[in-house]
């Protein structure tokens, strides 16, 4: 089994990369491999809301380094969504991948394991942490239930080793993490996964 991180925060090495590191080491002590994707100092681009993504399978833009990143997390078993808040919600860089990602590959994560957490020197949290739970709740993912919000706290480079609340409750989401992981593949031969279903969509201005 395989757990994928984005870590929308431009800083390899902040506040949001630690918390995901205490992250890996749970995993990694229960078998399960680990990987962080980079994705906070990309260059990439947003929706345009053209719509291929219906008609072809894939996303119509080429030309940034979106593409790399999505084949990993549609293999993997799990995925974790981190974020840094810099002003009241996440950065322009991880809404533009996200919004891309779950747009066109949203059935790619049905029923997968996920978990958020968002970065804060003060205020803004608990929205960031809301946006980053949309797009795995819109997914039909299983997301791993937590003590608390997900939300640490942290500013200058390893601040966020002083939020020791903080730091308990992405450990907590990660071990509830390895918990859904394993149970999905206990239980996969005796109870039965429900399929997939088209909603209908309404429109209200007609």
């Amino acid at each position: 089994m395989k757990v994928v991180a984005v870590n929308g925060s431009p800083r390899q090495n902040g506040n949001t990369a630690y918390a995901l590191s205490v992250m890996g080491d749970i995993f990694k002590e229960n078998g399960i491999d680990f990987e962080i994707l980079q994705i906070g100092a990309e260059d990439i681009h947003g929706c345009t809301a053209c719509l291929s993504c219906y008609k072809t399978g894939t996303c119509a833009l080429k030309d940034d380094a979106f593409n790399g990143y999505v084949d990993k997390l549609k293999n993997a078993d799990g995925m974790v969504l981190a974020a840094p808040i810099y002003f009241a919600n996440i950065a322009g860089t991880m809404k533009s991948f996200l919004d891309r990602v779950f747009y066109a590959y949203r059935d790619d994560f049905y029923h997968k394991v996920g978990g958020a957490f968002a970065t804060v020197r003060r205020t803004g949290g608990i929205a960031g942490f809301d946006t980053l739970n949309h797009y795995m709740s819109i997914s039909e993912m299983l997301i791993a239930p937590m003590p608390y919000w997900g939300v640490v706290y942290g500013r200058a480079p390893m601040e966020v080793l002083e939020d020791e609340e903080g730091l308990a409750i992405v450990s907590r989401m990660a071990k509830n993490m390895v918990w859904l992981l394993k149970l999905k593949e206990a239980g996969s031969e005796i109870v039965e996964e429900p399929k997939p279903e088209v909603r209908p969509l309404t429109s209200f201005v007609r």
